[in-house]
């Protein structure tokens, strides 16, 4: 680690830190039924909508009655981008003749955007039309994210109502999520981006005249290159917002259309990040003890600043291999050193490792970089980030409730230790509440670790395999935890787009998403039905140090119980095999 990369990973953490407080308090406004005033111009836009679904804003939903209509929405969500993309060919706004997606493509990435998981097996550029890009993938960036702040808030609703039949209205939720927070932020970034170089036109594909003439992939003489345009700003903005990471281009935000500049790369990566870590002061804000929402934010960042500290490090550090043959790796003015391989010259290397820790840390998935051609424990943070839940931060929404199940477990185990009943805000922690959360704690690891086990005992598994050994293992590891965590990065040398792939890696995303938002939904309810409990000498405080310490040891103890040993047979054997030849 350098003076450099120390700079840039603290003032990296201290602005979206700075950010958390303004923009959580605004959300706990929007959650809690308040329009701010500076946005109070969007009423009638929220109202239409309401109009426009037949939606009685004030009418109350049960927990059954909230899930059903959350997967009722995801489901028809998922069918039209099905049927966009196997009918994009047929349909305006494909000015470059894109033919219809395949069968087991579109319903892996309906399932992907359905899902906020925004996993692609495919390139944007070569495969999809502007209207399947603008109709399909950037409306389901909005809709999936704002379906996790949604159940979100109607898990923060069970811990703040007493006696309570019902936890909110999805629709209201949902409508305000995307109204209120999503877009006008992501409008704002998007003006942003256009103003760095971040292409934003319906206009056909241009053509280029080449300098010098050049051979394609063929041996064929190519006196001409096709550049990709599109309408790529507006959905660049959402896939950071909204933690969806679904980029328009196949090289993400790597891509100089995507990401041309250093202001870009940098509001880009603080995009990732910002809601996410807002919500947390939200739930504070909202259970009336900010103290809460800052105890959280804390454990998720004692998990989150050594994570990104051994990421940097060791891809600052680059390979043995090339010491031993004599190769300079340090910094220097005229040489970045470290392991540069699959990182952009004009980011460098600790630009791409923080993108890469954070955007695993929060379910988003967008690369500016590589993550397969990171060095073995550079690779293994992403990864580990991803098998912890991605509750260190998180998806939209999706995180913090992730991370609440831990809270409960936390005081549950707490409880056993002095003998009480535990107590969180205020609310009994039982039996039925721990079964929820062990099925929302459990289904994500289940799901990335039985499809690793499938893909590396299958020939259609092995067969999208790249690099045999320790690394091949991983890059088939990485892309079932990635799916069954919704975030959608990938160790991209796995050949995922096959119909093997597509199907299973599909499975895991839907059950990875949807069988812990239903639990967690089910735990607001029963939440809310309960009697508020007074605190007493008794009650475990869960806004002190030792609390912090307590859960950020129960996410740990859990993802390394889980995941270690999957994780050895990778990543850690690729290191050992890696200093071993550099020794």
């Amino acid at each position: 680690m350098n003076a450099n990369n120390l700079l840039q990973g603290a003032i990296y953490i201290a602005v979206f830190l700075a950010c958390v407080k303004p923009l959580g308090a605004y959300m706990a406004e929007i959650y809690e039924g308040r329009v701010p005033r500076p946005v109070r111009w969007l009423l009638p836009l929220e109202r239409g909508l309401y109009r426009l679904c037949g939606v009685d804003p004030a009418e109350e939903m049960s927990w059954q009655n909230y899930a059903v209509a959350k997967l009722l929405f995801n489901a028809a969500g998922l069918f039209a981008l099905y049927a966009l993309q196997r009918l994009q060919h047929l349909l305006p706004l494909n000015p470059m003749k894109m033919a219809a997606v395949s069968p087991d493509s579109s319903f892996n990435t309906a399932v992907s955007f359905a899902t906020n998981t925004n996993w692609q097996g495919y390139g944007g550029e070569t495969t999809m039309s502007y209207l399947t890009q603008m109709l399909g993938l950037t409306v389901q960036n909005f809709v999936s994210a704002a379906g996790g702040m949604a159940v979100m808030a109607a898990l923060i609703r069970g811990f703040v109502r007493r006696q309570s039949a019902t936890v909110g209205n999805f629709w209201t939720d949902m409508i305000r999520g995307v109204v209120y927070i999503l877009l006008p932020l992501s409008a704002v970034l998007a003006v942003i981006l256009v103003s760095q170089g971040v292409v934003q036109t319906l206009k056909p594909y241009a053509a280029a005249s080449v300098i010098e003439i050049a051979q394609d992939s063929r041996g064929k003489p190519m006196a001409g290159q096709t550049i990709a345009l599109g309408p790529a700003a507006s959905q660049i903005s959402i896939k950071q917002l909204g933690t969806n990471g679904g980029g328009f281009f196949n090289a993400n935000s790597a891509h100089p259309f995507e990401n041309p500049t250093p202001l870009s790369n940098f509001l880009e990566m603080e995009s990732l990040v910002l809601i996410a870590a807002a919500l947390c002061f939200t739930f504070g804000k909202m259970v009336g003890d900010v103290r809460q929402g800052w105890a959280l934010l804390a454990a998720m960042t004692l998990i989150f600043v050594p994570m990104l500290w051994l990421c940097v490090a060791s891809e600052q550090k680059g390979n043995p291999a090339f010491d031993a043959l004599g190769v300079d790796q340090r910094p220097t003015i005229e040489q970045p050193g470290g392991n540069m391989e699959g990182k952009e010259t004009r980011l460098g290397i600790a630009s791409s490792a923080i993108w890469a820790t954070a955007t695993t840390s929060v379910s988003n998935g967008s690369v500016n970089s590589m993550h397969d051609s990171f060095t073995p424990l550079g690779g293994l943070v992403p990864m580990a980030l991803m098998q912890l839940s991605e509750v260190v931060y998180g998806g939209v929404g999706s995180g913090l409730y992730g991370m609440l199940l831990y809270a409960v477990v936390a005081v549950f185990l707490a409880g056993l230790m002095v003998g009480r009943t535990p107590e969180y805000l205020g609310k009994k922690i039982e039996s039925f509440e721990m079964k929820m959360a062990s099925i929302g704690i459990l289904v994500s690891p289940a799901c990335a670790l039985l499809g690793t086990a499938v893909a590396v005992a299958c020939a259609a598994g092995r067969a999208g395999v790249s690099n045999p050994g320790p690394h091949g293992f991983s890059e088939i590891l990485y892309a079932f935890s990635s799916g069954a965590n919704n975030n959608g990065s990938a160790f991209a040398g796995l050949n995922a787009n096959t119909p093997f792939y597509n199907v299973t890696i599909g499975l895991a995303m839907f059950f990875g998403r949807y069988w812990i938002a239903v639990p967690v939904l089910a735990m607001a309810g029963s939440l809310a039905r309960k009697k508020f409990v007074p605190e007493s000498s008794g009650t475990l405080p869960t806004h002190t140090p030792l609390f912090i310490v307590f859960l950020v040891g129960i996410v740990v103890m859990v993802g390394a119980l889980t995941f270690f040993p999957a994780l050895a047979l990778g990543p850690i054997a690729e290191h050992l095999l890696m200093i071993g030849k550099g020794a």
